[in-house]
């Protein structure tokens, strides 16, 4: 798939970011309402879940060398692993409760009918019984950001947001969050309940929701999370071949863009992304995250990133590209690569905002 070309918005006033020191990222606020939180979050689904083998001694490690960088919205979701994730960050929540911002998630279930197979259930007895389990896994009394995980188009959103709305009112969740829903999408739903940050897939690699959703939310002040902004490893060139180099439990083999002769093409797009790199003795991720980071003066909002990582080395070197500034003209020799990835993102586009847009 060719993706279109993505717009280059005028330059806009960005939220204001705070409190960097030589050994903590600086701060962002999520939303207009919503809570203060490092300008790069932490992804923790990969601790128990999709990429393989994990170290859990290394991963608790992880979790706590990112707390002392300044990282302190830590990402996950029931899905991941069946709600073992979940249960995996617990002893880390108990320890740090006050000094993290937790995000999970509802909607991904398995089909009643195909175990193999995820359904979306956006149902309100669903949600009213998800909130409960994530609160009883995680070993905590109130969730500070619950996102909707994917839409289901067949229940209005407004629906599903009004029961979202009924768990702030009952003490059990703090902020909302929606993930990979389209522009529209997001205006329905703000006007029901202040979202505070939305959540999707946004790196070099995917620029799609520049096109209707970055432009939502920064109309309605609200925060992007970018998911995978690394490309799920991709763009540090840690792979080049999903099928060939990773194991067969790995979640990467089964999205297009990371095999056979679309990951060899993608692989060339890198070259770019070295360049950079060279002239600031910086790791390719490093300068991907950069790049994301630099979106929120691009779009006037705030950005955080959730590199996912379970090595304390990465969660250092992601944390030090927040300190990264690329020029003008290092922008505009990264900004066409999105042009010219091969493949989808996933095998199927339906439960992504792109698929409804």
């Amino acid at each position: 798939m060719t993706a279109e070309t993505p717009k280059t918005p005028a330059p806009a006033a960005s939220p204001t970011t705070t409190g960097a020191t030589p050994e903590r990222i600086a701060t962002v606020q999520l939303g207009t309402d919503g809570p203060e939180v490092g300008v790069q979050g932490l992804g923790c689904m990969g601790m128990s879940f999709a990429y393989g083998p994990t170290d859990a001694d290394e991963a608790r490690a992880t979790l706590e060398r990112a707390l002392e960088l300044g990282v302190t919205l830590y990402d996950t979701a029931d899905a991941y692993a069946a709600g073992e994730n979940e249960k995996f960050l617990s002893p880390f929540l108990k320890a740090h409760r006050d000094e993290v911002v937790l995000a999970t998630k509802f909607a991904l279930a398995i089909d009643p009918h195909d175990p193999t197979k995820r359904i979306i259930n956006n149902d309100p007895a669903y949600i009213r019984a998800c909130i409960d389990a994530s609160l009883q896994r995680l070993g905590v009394d109130v969730i500070d950001l619950y996102y909707m995980h994917r839409r289901n188009p067949q229940v209005p959103i407004e629906e599903t947001v009004g029961v979202m709305a009924e768990l702030v009112a009952a003490g059990k969740v703090k902020h909302l969050g929606l993930s990979e829903v389209t522009g529209p999408e997001l205006r329905a739903a703000h006007a029901v309940h202040p979202i505070a940050a939305l959540q999707s897939e946004w790196s070099l690699f995917s620029r799609d929701i520049e096109q209707g959703v970055v432009p939502a939310a920064a109309e309605l002040g609200v925060a992007l999370v970018p998911y995978s902004p690394l490309g799920r490893g991709f763009l540090t060139g840690s792979f080049v071949s999903a099928d060939k180099e990773l194991g067969a439990d790995d979640f990467r083999r089964q999205q297009p863009r990371f095999t056979g002769d679309n990951a060899a093409a993608n692989a060339a797009l890198l070259e770019p992304i070295r360049t950079v790199a060279e002239a600031h003795g910086a790791s390719l991720g490093q300068i991907a995250l950069a790049w994301v980071q630099q979106q929120a003066q691009a779009h006037g909002l705030a950005v955080v990133p959730i590199p996912g990582t379970r090595k304390r080395t990465r969660v250092q070197e992601n944390a030090a590209a927040t300190r990264l500034e690329l020029t003008p003209s290092e922008l505009a020799l990264l900004n066409p690569i999105a042009t010219q990835v091969s493949g989808d993102r996933y095998a199927d586009m339906t439960f992504t905002s792109a698929g409804r847009e």
